[in-house]
C-alpha cells in the first residue's frame, strides 16, 4: 500500500524551503532571494559557519536556524525536519546553498506533490541531456552509490545523491534521520523505500563551483558507498531465519 497525501489546492499548502548551508556566504544571499518566491517560508540552516552566511541569510529575507558547531549536512538536514514538523508545513523542500542548485526549478520539483503523485522527489541531475557541468570523477561516485541503491530492488533512481529534493507531509512525519554525515541522502531514501511511499524524479540543472566542497571526493565518496551498504542491511534485508531447537 502507497502513502501518497491528498492532493490540495496551492494555496491551502504550506511550503517550507531548508537550505543546509556551512559557509556559503557569497551564495546564499541570491539562493535565499529566489526561493522566497516559491515558499511560504525559507529557513537556512547554519552548520556552524565562520563566515557571514547567517547575517547574509537573514539580511535576504530567511529565518535561520544555528548550530554552535559543525555536526554534519545529516545533522542539518535532520534538524529541517524537526523545524518542519515544528512548524506545521505539508511540503519540505530542501536544496544546498552553494548555488549548484537553481531556486527556479524549485516549482518543478513541487509538482508531483501538488498533484498527489508522489511523497518525495528528487530533483535528478542525470535526467537531462547536458551532464558537461558534473566532473567526471564526482559522476563516477554518483553512479557507484547510486548503483548500490538500486541494486536488487524495484524501485530504482538515477541520482541518489542529490539534495535537491521536496517532500510531502505524510514523509516529513514519518522520516527519521539518524546519519550525521552525507550518508543521510540514501538513508531518506531507503526509509522511503521501505516504508513504501512513492518516489519520483524530475530533471534539474546544475551548476558546480570552483569553491567546491573541501573534502577528499575518494575519502568521502568510499564513506558513502559504505553507508549505503550498511544501511541496506540494517534497513531492507530479512533477518537471519533462527535455528530451532531440538
Amino acid at each position: 500500500m502507497t502513502h501518497l497525501h491528498n492532493p490540495s489546492d496551492r494555496a491551502k499548502q504550506k511550503i517550507f524551503v531548508f537550505i543546509p548551508c556551512l559557509n556559503e556566504g557569497q551564495f546564499i544571499s541570491d539562493i535565499v532571494t529566489r526561493a522566497r518566491k516559491y515558499a511560504d517560508v525559507v529557513i537556512v540552516i547554519d552548520d556552524g559557519s565562520t563566515d557571514n552566511t547567517a547575517e547574509a541569510a537573514e539580511k535576504a529575507g530567511a529565518k535561520v536556524i544555528k548550530h554552535k558547531a559543525r555536526q554534519g549536512a545529516g545533522a542539518a538536514t535532520r534538524t529541517a525536519f524537526e523545524a518542519a514538523k515544528r512548524y506545521d508545513a505539508d511540503i519540505l523542500v530542501t536544496l544546498d546553498g552553494d548555488g549548484q542548485h537553481n531556486p527556479d526549478e524549485i516549482p518543478q520539483v513541487l509538482a508531483p506533490i501538488i498533484r498527489g503523485e508522489a511523497d518525495l522527489v528528487i530533483g535528478s541531475r542525470f535526467l537531462k541531456s547536458s551532464l558537461k557541468n558534473v566532473p567526471k570523477y564526482r559522476k563516477f561516485g554518483i553512479d557507484v552509490i547510486t548503483w548500490l541503491f538500486n541494486f536488487g530492488s524495484k524501485v530504482k533512481v538515477s541520482d541518489s545523491q542529490s539534495c535537491f529534493r521536496a517532500h510531502s507531509r505524510r514523509l516529513i512525519e514519518a522520516m527519521n534521520i539518524t546519519e550525521n554525515g552525507f550518508g543521510f541522502s540514501v538513508q531518506a531514501l531507503i526509509q522511503t523505500r521501505s516504508k513504501k511511499f512513492v518516489l519520483r524524479e524530475v530533471p534539474v540543472s546544475c551548476i558546480y563551483h570552483l569553491q567546491g566542497s573541501s573534502l577528499n571526493p575518494v575519502v568521502h565518496g568510499l564513506g558513502v558507498a559504505w553507508g549505503v551498504i550498511k544501511l541496506r542491511f540494517r534497513h531492507e534485508l530479512p533477518a537471519p531465519k533462527r535455528r530451532k531447537k531440538v
